[in-house]
């Protein structure tokens, strides 16, 4: 059985509602029709097994369902689907078990909480190809973050002006270099022309140095042969990682390339954010991640510890809860990449809040590029702070014998900076 938790909110009966989701979504029909036996519903019908009550709101979560209620009960429906109805593609998963519940009548908020899919799900789909151990055994980093940094500005760059920024940022000793999520081949800076001005400076860099930065070209595109073209581009290259917009190409998108691809998947999650900003509406991180991991997606941002944008730390800690708990098995876990305005302030409480583990991407922007000291400064900065969250020594105490992280306090302490 495939089971789904439904966050109810009503004015009405939450029990009444989660039979009509069970019947709407799997057997249903409005009106009794030929066909419709009991044999039938036993084979494919869904159940609600199991409603768990919570303290009724006093407003709604779409207020123009109110009505002149002033009381809104909420519940959390657990409903079972039958794998035979469903199969375990994907998409009709969405359809069937997610898709349709926003549009039935009577209720007031509907939010997807939880999923949990039987084995059949893991053998249908191949999961990441990298990961976490792809990840560490191509930027040769072990027993600490793979540190990060991101091209900016995100556009307006011509591809020989981004490679000198690169050539700067490779000096620095950082492990890893992306794209901006907004940056894949506008008229300024087409991809093919932006991998040339690159590559050879990351190849370079790799023969003088014996490290190979790993750098993740934007290669999305409504159409799944020019991405696909794209991806070949940066593979004959010697590259060997992508950012992937993954709600913009969509789930048969990734698909696709997953099947033929030779990268590591940098999984960008931007418009996540309409899905579940409404604390009433939309899902959870944890059941939307879920697709994209089964999809095969290596590397995963979700943003961070005090971040530049409305997500509280709150939602992040449960987010990297979600991608770095197996599904099925750990090699289905993703590469969590912590992202969005961080340096190494957060560095401790990141490490508290995330069991004490390295195993993440720390992806920092300003934090690194703007150090008083340059970005080999704030490379080396950041490694100092994961170097005393890891030993349990206060960041202030640490920079005492360590300028960069000293220099690093002092501008981005405020939290304005990075």
């Amino acid at each position: 059985m495939i089971r789904i938790t439904y966050r109810i909110e009503t004015p009405g009966d939450v029990e009444v509602l989660a039979r009509k989701i069970a019947s709407d979504q799997s057997t249903g029909t409005f009106v009794p029709v030929p066909g419709e036996s009991e044999e039938l519903k036993a084979r494919a019908a869904a159940r609600v097994v199991a409603i768990r009550h919570l303290e009724p709101a006093d407003r709604a979560s779409w207020p123009d369902e109110a009505g002149n209620a002033t009381r809104f009960n909420r519940a959390d429906a657990e409903i079972a689907f039958p794998l035979d109805a469903v199969g375990t593609d994907l998409s009709a998963l969405m359809t069937i078990a997610i898709g349709g519940v926003y549009s039935i009548k009577g209720m007031t908020g509907i939010r997807i909480v939880d999923m949990k899919l039987p084995p059949e799900f893991a053998a249908a789909h191949p999961g990441p190809q990298f990961g976490v151990a792809g990840s560490r055994r191509l930027t040769g980093v072990e027993g600490r973050p793979i540190i990060g940094t991101i091209v900016k500005p995100a556009l307006g760059l011509r591809p020989e002006e981004t490679a000198m920024l690169v050539g700067d940022l490779l000096s620095s000793g950082v492990d890893f270099i992306k794209d901006d999520e907004k940056l894949m081949s506008p008229a300024y800076s087409p991809l093919s022309a932006r991998i040339a001005a690159i590559m050879p400076r990351i190849l370079d860099h790799e023969q003088k140095t014996g490290k190979k930065v790993m750098y993740a070209f934007g290669i999305s595109h409504t159409d799944p042969d020019e991405m696909m073209r794209n991806h070949d581009l940066v593979a004959a290259a010697g590259g060997n990682a992508a950012v992937v917009n993954i709600n913009s190409v969509g789930m048969g998108g990734v698909a696709f390339l997953r099947k033929r691809s030779s990268l590591v998947l940098h999984a960008h999650r931007n418009g996540w954010d309409i899905l579940t900003r409404h604390g009433g509406l939309g899902m959870e991180f944890s059941v939307w991640q879920q697709f994209w991991r089964l999809l095969g997606v290596d590397q995963f941002q979700i943003n961070g510890i005090r971040v530049k944008y409305w997500e509280p730390d709150e939602s992040f800690v449960k987010s990297f809860e979600a991608v770095s708990t197996p599904l099925f098995s750990k090699e289905d876990c993703p590469l969590p990449v912590v992202a969005s305005g961080q340096w190494g302030g957060q560095a401790p409480e990141t490490y508290a809040r995330t069991g004490h583990t390295t195993d993440l991407l720390y992806l920092c922007g300003g934090g690194i590029v703007s150090h008083p000291g340059g970005p080999g400064a704030g490379v080396r900065a950041v490694c100092q702070a994961w170097e005393a969250a890891v030993a349990g020594i206060p960041l202030a105490d640490y920079a005492r014998d360590h300028p960069e992280l000293a220099q690093s306090l002092e501008k981005f302490a405020d939290g304005k900076g990075a």
